[in-house]
């Protein structure tokens, strides 16, 4: 598995490169943003890494720019940048996951191996109400018109749907779909579900997701 790191500070660049090697990575450092994109896109890279703040263009460019050409690439951020509004930033440009400086070691190759798993095509359909969508195209239709999801946005979607009927806890729902262990008070989540809902076009008295205060939420048919 190759992997693309796009860190400019050496000292933490080499110490992530040299315990990803002994777990038998190939892994590329890049210090640069404008050559980062540019490594990325033509390396044929299995995941990238990439920091925020970089010389030359941000991390949050270099996904922006990476994701249209590559969907399904997982992308994760290592940042000092910590508050609810950076993560939702950087989750909305793109990234699959967020883990914050400093982080130990362990945590990081756990959470590349979760990424490196969901590198999976899947051909079934999912519905709920008048909400179409489909895994392994990424689309989602609202009757016959395309909704434009971010992919954040688009995972959220489909495990509600996979979970129809079921009430799903907010704590399960960030494991599962962030594979990040966030305080579940943070407010992430609920910017995620207020999105959905606007871009659903989801009326109160015909709210597919519906919340259960102090728990979570639930998808049903209504």
């Amino acid at each position: 598995m190759r992997i693309l790191l796009v860190e400019d500070e050496p000292g933490i660049a080499n110490f992530i490169k040299l315990g990803l090697e002994e777990e038998a990575f190939v892994v590329d450092i890049v210090e640069e943003g404008i050559q980062g994109l540019q490594t990325a896109l033509t390396g044929g890279y299995d995941l990238l890494l990439l920091d925020w703040m970089l010389p030359g263009i941000s991390g949050i460019d270099i996904c922006r720019q990476f994701r249209t050409k590559n969907p399904d690439t997982p992308i994760i951020f290592l940042t000092a940048k910590d508050t609810v509004q950076d993560t939702v930033h950087g989750l909305q440009s793109g990234a699959n996951d967020y883990l914050k400086k400093p982080f130990s070691f362990e945590e990081l190759i756990e959470r590349i191996k979760v990424q490196l798993r969901r590198k999976t095509v899947e051909k079934e359909i999912l519905r709920l109400g008048h909400i179409t969508l489909d895994p392994g195209t990424h689309q989602v239709f609202l009757q016959r018109e395309e909704v434009s999801l971010t992919q954040k946005e688009f995972a959220l979607l489909e495990y509600l749907i996979r979970n129809k009927g079921l009430v799903c806890k907010r704590t399960d729902i960030m494991k599962d779909v962030w594979d990040i262990h966030f305080d579940y008070s943070s407010g992430v989540l609920d910017v995620y579900i207020n999105a959905l809902r606007k871009k659903l076009n989801l009326q109160k008295d015909e709210d597919c997701i519906q919340t259960i205060r102090g728990v979570g939420y639930i998808a049903k048919e209504v």
